[in-house]
């Protein structure tokens, strides 16, 4: 069955867009079959289903590289302390939480966080889950509402010493067994998840490295925070990167989450390796760890991404987030596009190397039908030299309209149509005072 997504303006990728105005797209099945005027399309399929985007702007289906599904019931959560620092913040809160995590509420938080996902028009998530009472079976539960949302992931479980050596293999082993299961998965796949390099041993390290099936990678949070580089030295010798390359993790697989704290020589490296650093501006600026350097990081080599590392699932917002933050920090309103423009494209990009998919995140003949359709008719011409001024500037702000996974309507006109958001959010607040008494009962660890 063939449909057809008629009457906006089409942006045909992030890496070397063109613009099309008064232009629709024909897909069938998961792939699209045809990018034309409406009138065109209409006269080629004139069987097709037709879906208005009423003036909007037509673009491929966001790509988030780093999320946290399981923070959502962490919403409004009171940890009983006011924390000093980052290392307080992991303690008291994500620690805690993390551990009082069962099943029922690992579902629901992946259900929620996909939903908001389609809110926003995100059509292929990364996925960093925890849940330490709750390791073996978690990312396939997580698995299934990604099958049942309509949208494709990389999954991983951050194993950690943390609380423990059998505990941080139980997170290898969880890793290893659904990266196997899911090499040749269209949709779903996964990759070695670890949680940052000063929680996780030498032991954890090599055996991620020694077990991971071909091509799966690791996905790491490195140097967060300065307690990662300080930790990891005392603890084993080594900074975070240097841990990477000792235990043969770090590669064009290997996605580093946030690497505020690197040095030069280690951003050499990271770029070196083909690895992606991650950047997750609105959850710094919440945690109060600093900012990267996105500058630097471009001018070392470094293949620089975005994610919002749990805090919401809207990458235009985060995209603006990253750009006014560079102004902020430098205090200089003529900075901020050297490289915002080309984190989408990033984004795609690796997207594409972990899902085979070479023509993710276009919109093109053959492509995969991940389309989003924001409520933003351009109010003043549009074209590629303008274009990140338009996102950053409007439509970041604007509610989706549409959001197509694989040629699937995930959402019509701002109504999902995979999940039921409202039913979700009701058995959430049904669960979330089990959760948090389990999260109040638990200790900090030390």
């Amino acid at each position: 069955m063939t449909t057809i997504l008629t009457n906006g303006t089409v942006v045909t990728s992030w890496a070397r867009p063109r613009v099309i105005n008064d232009a629709g797209i024909a897909w069938d099945g998961d792939r699209i079959r045809a990018l034309d005027r409406p009138a065109v399309l209409l006269e080629r399929f004139p069987s097709a289903s037709v879906l208005d985007a009423e003036g909007g702007l037509i673009v491929p289906g966001f790509i988030n590289l780093h999320h946290h599904f399981y923070s959502t019931l962490a919403r409004g959560l009171d940890p009983g302390t006011t924390p000093d620092g980052f290392g307080d913040i992991l303690e008291a809160l994500w620690w805690r939480l993390d551990r009082a995590l069962d099943e029922p509420a690992v579902r629901l938080s992946a259900r929620l966080a996909l939903a908001d996902c389609i809110r926003w028009g995100c059509t292929t998530v990364f996925d960093h889950h925890a849940s330490p009472n709750f390791i073996t079976g978690s990312l396939d539960t997580i698995a299934a509402e990604v099958r049942s949302a309509g949208l494709s992931a990389l999954l991983c479980y951050e194993a950690s010493d943390r609380n423990g050596p059998e505990e941080a293999m139980a997170g290898v082993e969880e890793n290893v067994d659904f990266c196997t299961r899911h090499l040749d998965n269209p949709r779903i796949r996964g990759t070695m998840g670890l949680h940052a390099s000063f929680t996780v041993s030498d032991t954890t390290l090599e055996a991620s490295a020694r077990l991971r099936p071909p091509g799966a990678g690791c996905h790491i949070h490195v140097a967060e925070d300065l307690i990662d580089v300080r930790v990891s030295n005392a603890l084993y010798g080594a900074g975070p990167v240097d841990r990477l390359v000792n235990a043969g993790l770090l590669d064009d697989r290997a996605l580093l989450a946030h690497c505020i704290h690197l040095g030069s020589e280690d951003l050499t490296k990271v770029a070196d390796a083909g690895a992606v650093v991650i950047h997750n501006p609105e959850s710094n600026a919440n945690n109060g760890v600093g900012r990267l350097d996105l500058v630097a990081a471009s001018r070392a080599g470094c293949t620089l991404g975005l994610g919002t590392d749990g805090m919401a699932s809207s990458m235009p917002r985060s995209l603006k987030a990253a750009f006014l933050g560079q102004r902020a920090a430098l205090g200089d309103p003529r900075v901020g596009f050297e490289v915002q423009p080309h984190l989408m494209a990033t984004n795609a990009a690796i997207a594409a190397r972990f899902f085979a998919e070479p023509l993710l995140g276009e919109i093109t003949e053959g492509a995969p039908a991940d389309v989003a359709v924001i409520d933003a008719p351009p109010p003043t011409p549009i074209h590629p030299d303008n274009l990140f001024g338009h996102l950053v500037y409007g439509a970041s702000e604007t509610p989706v309209r549409h959001t197509i996974a694989r040629g699937r309507i995930v959402m019509k006109d701002f109504e999902l149509t995979t999940v039921d958001h409202e039913a979700a959010a009701a058995d959430a607040r049904l669960i979330a005072p089990e959760v948090w008494a389990r999260f109040k009962a638990m200790p900090t660890l030390q």
